[in-house]
């Protein structure tokens, strides 16, 4: 079993290594991009640049927690890994990946920002969900973990629905989800539970919904069970 988990592991690190790569090399380009113009616009006005890293990250792990069961779980039945120890190693490698973006975006945003005050580039400025409560390194680490995590989660099960049932059922659920999402829109309960949230909001949220991620999450092992090469149509 732990040879198997440790195998199905190394084959998920190998297969989004090159992703992961395309990933940093784009965001890093952008960064110093934004940074060398900062640096020429200095004493020429009021013009200021907002970088977020983290939102970067977060749009990668929905998509890659989407895609990667179409790529990953048929290629792993075929490799002959059980279900059980595919539903173990997606849980540990989603964390672990999290885990280590969060501490990799957070080291190089406190790196920048020392740089940028000792070059005193004022004209650009970083964002984060952290900035509501106490922008330390720490607690950004705590908070992109989970809400990195919860995004794996997410789109993971949301690609099994596809992966299972197809365009027809997956799109079924999708499309309940907007319509709920519109009808609060609409309401404002929506609106009314955001502004509230974030009012308040406390570190503790964010474990919150990093136990929120992990009920998700063990949602996926009731697709994953029964689940084939086959995907539908």
């Amino acid at each position: 079993m732990v040879k198997q988990i440790n195998g199905l592991l190394y084959f998920f690190i190998t297969d989004i290594r090159y992703s992961l790569t395309i990933f940093w090399t784009i965001l890093l380009s952008c960064l110093v991009a934004i940074l060398t113009i900062s640096y020429f616009l200095l004493g020429t006005g009021d013009t200021i640049f907002y970088f977020g890293i983290s939102v970067g990250i977060y749009i990668f792990a929905g998509i890659s927690g989407f895609l990667m069961v179409k790529e990953n779980v048929p290629s792993s039945l075929k490799l002959g890994a059980t279900r059980k120890n595919i539903f173990i190693s997606f849980g540990l490698f989603f964390f672990g990946l999290a885990l280590a973006k969060a501490i990799l975006a957070n080291t190089l945003q406190s790196i920048i920002v020392k740089f940028v005050n000792v070059t005193e580039i004022y004209s650009i400025n970083f964002f984060h969900p952290a900035q509501l409560l106490g922008d330390t390194w720490l607690n950004r680490v705590v908070i992109d973990t989970s809400i990195l995590f919860f995004s794996f989660s997410l789109l993971f099960v949301i690609g099994l629905l596809f992966y299972k049932y197809g365009l027809l059922g997956g799109g079924i659920v999708v499309g309940g989800l907007v319509v709920v999402l519109l009808l609060g829109l609409a309401q404002g309960w929506i609106i009314d539970f955001v502004v509230e949230l974030f009012t308040d909001i406390e570190l503790t949220f964010f474990y919150q919904l990093l136990g929120v991620g992990i009920v998700v999450y063990c949602l996926s092992f009731l697709f994953l069970r029964r689940i084939t090469t086959l995907k539908a149509k």
